[in-house]
């Protein structure tokens, strides 16, 4: 807008020293009427040019045509005013008007020019203090970023190192204890034989309770053993094929599967990453546990795997005798068990094992069911620890028993 009135000036400049010469002017007049009107077009026209370029913000420009407007309506409200006074005997030419307007422009650019380099500056200094506010936002954030951090490190640093005294102390406690089982149940038997003759059946019936807690109490131990050692003693993870965990699991138990008269049917299963130990052992316990646990029906078990966004969860179903719901985290406790010893062999730490192998992994177990309706294990295992699809052309397997 400002580049046009340049050239408009220009223009009548031109049309104004024609007609001058028209009116029998003369040449220094014609001249001067360019000069007088051309000079302010000539300012205004390489302003518009150079001002893209500033520093001033692009939505200003407008202002600045309006201060040049403004200055133009003041000249000729002044020219107006002058004539309009009869006491005023002066009359302007046409040139010496259209001069004063142009000149009139060129002080109205002059305003518009400076208030606008005026505004700009105050909102560069205004985004300047906010970005500095919020420079210094972040850094006060990211020093208590920081602060809690070093706080959590450690915190964690004390969590691990008492981890680690707890398993040294479960390890030395238990394995300490085994020594003195392993006397106590050998000299029970040493002396059911040895005086055998001098026992009553009563007698022998006490020995055998005293072997069989001592035995129960061994296991208890090698449990507990076990479960202390999941992290410290776990192998590094790798690529593990759960259909291959799978197969071995389903040779160690076939002896049991073919006793039972169990049927077991599968799905695919993923590849993840994973301690392939630790893993065949959360298989075992589930698998085993489905087969003691499927009540007076031979067992009936499937074992499949569901992808489900950010992880893949694999499922144990069996058609047992099931789980009271309120028992469902119960079960996951070390020494928890719902059945009495005369029902089950077991020392109430498999599932718990179980627990800490998934979560060493990242994931999750949990169980639905309800008594009588058999019971579905469920592991999921995050999709960031697992490859992130199934094989191609792995097809589903038919059940075997």
């Amino acid at each position: 807008m400002i580049t046009v009135a340049g050239i408009v000036l220009a223009v009548v400049a031109l049309a104004t020293a024609a007609a001058t010469l028209a009116d029998g002017g003369t040449a220094l007049e014609a001249v001067l009427d360019v000069f007088l009107i051309s000079a302010p077009g000539l300012v205004l026209l390489s302003v518009g040019v150079w001002l893209p370029g500033t520093e001033i913000d692009p939505d200003l420009h407008p202002r600045i045509a309006a201060w040049i407007v403004g200055g133009i309506a003041v000249m000729v409200g002044l020219i107006a005013l002058r004539a309009a006074d009869p006491a005023v005997d002066v009359t302007f030419t046409v040139s010496t008007q259209t001069a004063s307007v142009a000149t009139g422009s060129i002080a109205g650019l002059a305003v518009g020019v400076h208030e606008a380099r005026a505004i700009t500056h105050s909102r560069t200094l205004e985004r300047q203090n906010e970005e500095l506010q919020e420079k210094h936002a972040v850094e006060r954030r990211n020093d208590e970023l920081e602060a809690t951090k070093a706080q959590l490190e450690r915190a964690n640093t004390r969590l691990e190192a008492s981890n680690e005294r707890l398993e040294e102390f479960a390890y030395a406690a238990s394995h300490d204890l085994q020594e003195p089982l392993r006397m106590i149940s050998s000299y029970l038997q040493l002396i059911e034989r040895r005086y055998a003759d001098a026992l009553d059946e009563d007698g022998r019936e006490f020995i055998d309770y005293a072997v069989d807690g001592a035995d129960r109490m061994r296991r208890m131990i090698d449990g507990l053993l076990e479960y202390s050692r999941v992290e410290t003693q776990g192998n590094p993870f790798e690529s593990v094929d759960l259909d291959a965990v799978l197969d071995n699991v389903l040779t160690d138990l076939q002896l049991r599967i073919e006793e039972t008269d169990a049927a077991i049917a599968r799905e695919p299963l993923p590849t993840v990453t994973g301690d392939a130990g630790q893993l065949r052992q959360v298989f075992q316990n589930l698998l085993s546990n489905a087969l003691e646990y499927s009540g007076d029906e031979p067992p009936r078990v499937a074992v499949s795997a569901e992808e489900t966004g950010s992880e893949w969860v694999i499922a144990v179903r069996d058609e047992g005798i099931g789980i009271d719901p309120a028992d469902a985290d119960r079960i996951f406790a070390l020494f928890q068990r719902l059945h009495s010893v005369e029902e089950s062999v077991g020392s109430g730490i498999g599932l718990a094992v179980c627990k800490r192998i998934v979560e060493r992994h990242g994931g999750e177990i949990r169980v639905d069911s309800e008594p009588g309706e058999g019971a579905t294990f469920s592991v999921a295992i995050p999709q960031s620890r697992a490859e992130k699809s199934i094989a191609d052309g792995r097809s589903a397997r038919s059940p075997s028993t």
